[in-house]
């Protein structure tokens, strides 16, 4: 799943939170924004740790995608190391946002779990809400008819049938959360029976960064060249 970012940029993205980036450039893909953009290294654990010029519902879904994805699909999100920085806006544009993030995951990643699972009906209404709040409402009934037919396919021993509706149940309450990191929590239950999934919620996640304020424009050979020198330094301190 890598992409020409990942070659350039010559930057592996991991799981976690890094008191420094590896020899190897390894980070979560905040930290890895952070360095590219110039500012001082940070370890970043959750949100609330990014830069003030860093869009808290962006890097929170974008953070909640890192820890969560394999490795082989999250090279998908090193398109995203030029686009964190500067991308903070208004309380209106950051609600807009997370409404985006939560709204896309019920109709987008909900439907095909739901639907795996025996649950069609109710993978039509998510793909069907034309509003965040029904959106939550349809996600919710969702949520227990899926967790009901989870216990009894428990009941009839029939295994797999059972895992499929736990996933579904699992994955329509994150996403009836109004919350980014609970809409990429929704995305890692879904992920267990669509392989689809990352590719959609990385989609979802560039839609939401189009909506206000833009990241200044930064450069492919300028962030490589940040990036180059963090590696060099922890080189450096390692010696």
């Amino acid at each position: 799943m890598s992409g020409p970012f990942d070659t350039i940029l010559n930057w592996r993205l991991l799981p976690g939170s890094h008191a420094f980036p590896g020899p190897d450039g390894g980070t979560c893909i905040n930290e890895a924004a952070v360095v590219a953009a110039g500012l001082p290294y940070r370890a970043i654990r959750s949100s609330a740790d990014c830069p003030p010029c860093f869009s808290g519902p962006l890097a929170t879904y974008a953070l909640g995608l890192n820890d969560a994805m394999p490795d082989a699909e999250r090279p998908r999100l090193m398109t995203f190391v030029l686009r964190l920085a500067g991308s903070a806006d208004a309380p209106a544009i950051e609600e807009a946002r997370t409404i985006h993030l939560v709204l896309e995951g019920v109709r987008r990643l909900l439907p095909p779990v739901l639907e795996r699972a025996g649950l069609a009906q109710h993978a039509a209404a998510c793909r069907e809400a034309a509003d965040l709040d029904r959106a939550v409402r349809v996600a919710r009934h969702a949520a227990w008819s899926a967790g009901s037919l989870a216990e009894a396919a428990g009941r009839q021993g029939t295994w797999v049938r059972g895992a499929r509706a736990a996933a579904a149940s699992r994955a329509a309450l994150f996403a009836a959360e109004v919350d980014p990191r609970t809409a990429a929590d929704a995305a890692e239950a879904a992920a267990l029976f669509w392989p689809g999934t990352w590719a959609e919620a990385v989609a979802i996640l560039d839609e939401a960064l189009g909506i206000g304020r833009q990241a200044p424009p930064l450069g492919l050979e300028e962030a490589g060249i940040r990036l180059e020198a963090a590696k060099r330094e922890r080189a450096g301190l390692a010696a």
